[in-house]
């Protein structure tokens, strides 16, 4: 027929399929994503170039399960746990070292876990749960060993790496580790995913096994009654509307429940150039765990 128009049902929200799919792709939204991704591995390698090698300690019972410990010198030092990101299929803790001298400097202990990609534990992202879970509670039972404060552990994760960070928040530690339930003193997520629902409905399907019990289990916004934790979320401009509306939406329930969370919005930053930020003490990312550590980088 003439000038019949053609329309597609939205799957979530006001998004059709193509939409949603696209809103979980931020090569569709970070153009220049390889080259950021290129950028920090070169950083990494140079900053390994500079600085003594990580500890590598195992924290559980299979290969990947192990993490870098990136020491200063100050003694009994808090500790800065960092997660990665790579859309839960990709990144290694090797590529976090660029983050480690602004740590260092600061008198902070940095501590990059490994973790299994999806697609090499059937897609279950529970699996990968407990692995990071398994990584923080070895950090805490063992810090003394390394010359870390067991009572000053923090928290910060980028993208996927936000994601695991909010499953760490809301997990009952003393009930499964015999931990105490705010053992992680502060996090600072950036970029994260903390409602699984519309994530199931995307393309990201294809590769992760979005179960009711996976969904549930690991969207952080269910089970705001477990957060023990100050919270800083934070998010680019430039990122896709709908990773930007994951972040508000959570800081609001985060907030409509008395907890402590502040919001922060990188005014022109996309998914991956507000991850470099965690890295500068004096950018968005870095100021905020400095400051939620009760520290600073003096100025000469």
């Amino acid at each position: 027929m003439s000038g019949q128009v053609t329309t597609t049902a939205p799957v979530w929200l006001d998004m059709d399929q193509k939409a949603l799919d696209d809103a979980y792709d931020q090569a569709v939204w970070a153009p220049n994503r390889d080259l950021l991704m290129l950028r920090r591995r070169a950083l990494s390698d140079q900053t390994l170039s500079r600085i003594a090698p990580p500890l590598r300690r195992p924290y559980g019972p299979t290969e990947i399960e192990q993490l870098d410990i990136y020491r200063t010198e100050r003694p009994h030092a808090p500790i800065q746990i960092f997660l990665h990101g790579g859309a839960w299929r990709g990144g290694l803790a090797r590529e976090a070292a660029w983050q480690a001298e602004m740590y260092r400097a600061a008198g902070v202990h940095l501590v990059v876990p490994d973790f299994a990609w999806v697609q090499d534990v059937g897609g279950s992202l529970l699996t990968m749960a407990e692995q990071v879970r398994r990584a923080v509670a070895w950090v805490y039972t063992q810090a003394t060993s390394f010359g870390g404060d067991p009572d000053r552990i923090y928290l910060s994760g980028h993208s996927s790496g936000a994601h695991l960070g909010g499953g760490l928040l809301i997990t009952e530690w003393q009930k499964h580790f015999g931990l105490p339930a705010d053992l992680v003193k502060g996090a600072v997520l950036v970029s994260g995913m903390y409602d699984l629902q519309p994530v199931r409905l995307s393309k990201r399907s294809q590769y992760v096994r979005f179960d009711d019990a996976t969904v549930d289990a690991l969207s952080a916004q269910h089970h705001l009654d477990r957060l023990h934790t100050p919270l800083v979320l934070a998010y680019g401009t430039q990122e896709s509307p709908e990773f930007q509306r994951q972040s508000r939406e959570f800081a609001t329930a985060v907030q409509a429940v008395g907890q402590s969370v502040d919001l922060l919005v990188g005014e022109g930053y996309n998914h991956f150039e507000i991850l470099e930020t965690l890295g500068n003490p004096f950018g968005l990312g870095g100021r905020a765990v400095l400051q939620q550590m009760g520290l600073t980088l003096a100025v000469s």
